[in-house]
């Protein structure tokens, strides 16, 4: 009697879209998607209109292009660019979509909740907003490597308690044992000695305004008077935002949680562990870069996650879900 042939069962793929909020000399990547996908030029060219300036021409010139009310339409726009392509390429929209920091705002886009026209002009806004905020003050962020979440933000309430003028906190829970923390150059130096005389690391970034601090809260503020102008609509796939690391189901609560944003940490490990709980097998970096698919290697239940910025990234990501 002949035995019943083998079955290959395919393993259900549980799909999730995450957007990128930093890299702006990575921007250039997407020169190499241009010269495949017009989605690409399309894009670029739908927000260089919204903005009122040649986008491209900005990311291929980086004293511009590092300026934050600069970098942050054109990291969005790369990631719409690459999202559009993908879009095109996936048989079924993912579960579920999250952004880190401005990223945020690219997963409100691909959701259908905010059109490119108004995010661009809305994360331009925004940029302005950061840098007038810490126009006279000397600023900076670092990133803590080794310490536990607690142990960061104790060191962060004892050099604000101790050391005089001293501003800082914890900005991004990027992933156990990684902490970036945010503030005046006063405040995030004593933090970066504390944490040297544990053993452990802080490494000093290059940032044109420290993100998700107390320093932030005059932008935040301003903030909520450009959302309360813009029109949002329900989100087509749900998207799991920073500040609760949940999904916020009206429109008030995304608008308030994209407000208090600004000024409070992002919760990107606790937004990973929500995908995890929630089956996510598949993370899909949409954007440039891939900063975030590292970060999801380094999470409690790490899951697999593939960058898309160029071409053989693209091709690597069909063959795994073909």
């Amino acid at each position: 009697m002949a035995s019943a042939p083998d079955t290959v069962t395919t393993p259900t793929h549980r799909i999730a879209v995450i957007f990128p909020g930093q890299g702006a000399q990575a921007v250039n990547m997407t020169a190499e998607l241009a010269e495949i996908y017009p989605q690409i030029q399309d894009t670029f060219a739908e927000a260089s209109k919204a903005l009122g300036e040649d986008l491209w021409a900005i990311c291929q010139n980086e004293e511009q292009l590092n300026q934050t009310q600069y970098t942050q339409p054109a990291l969005l726009t790369a990631s719409i660019a690459i999202w559009r392509i993908l879009q095109d390429k996936l048989n079924k929209a993912p579960l579920y979509l999250a952004g880190h920091s401005l990223g945020e705002y690219s997963a409100l886009c691909a959701a259908g909740v905010i059109s490119l026209t108004d995010a661009v002009q809305l994360v331009h806004k925004r940029g302005k907003l950061m840098q007038e905020a810490v126009a006279d003050i000397d600023t900076a962020m670092a990133a803590v490597l080794g310490l536990e979440d607690n142990r960061v933000e104790t060191l962060c309430e004892q050099a604000t308690e101790h050391v005089d003028g001293a501003v800082v906190g914890a900005a991004n829970f990027n992933s156990p044992g990684q902490v970036v923390i945010s503030g005046n150059a006063a405040g995030v130096t004593a933090v970066i000695d504390k944490v040297q005389n544990t053993g452990k690391k802080a490494i000093p970034l290059k940032v044109s305004v420290p993100s998700h601090c107390a320093l932030m809260e005059p932008a935040s503020q301003a903030l909520a008077e450009e959302l309360a102008a813009i029109k949002f609509d329900q989100a087509n796939i749900p998207v799991i935002q920073n500040r609760h690391a949940r999904i916020e189901t009206s429109v008030q609560s995304i608008k308030q949680a994209l407000t208090e944003q600004l000024s409070e940490p992002v919760l990107w490990s606790k937004t990973m562990q929500e995908l995890a709980d929630k089956q996510i097998n598949i993370l899909i970096e949409c954007g440039s870069g891939n900063v975030l698919s590292n970060l999801a290697k380094r999470q409690t239940q790490p899951i697999a996650s593939y960058p898309i910025d160029k071409p053989a990234r693209m091709e690597k990501l069909m063959e795994v879900l073909s």
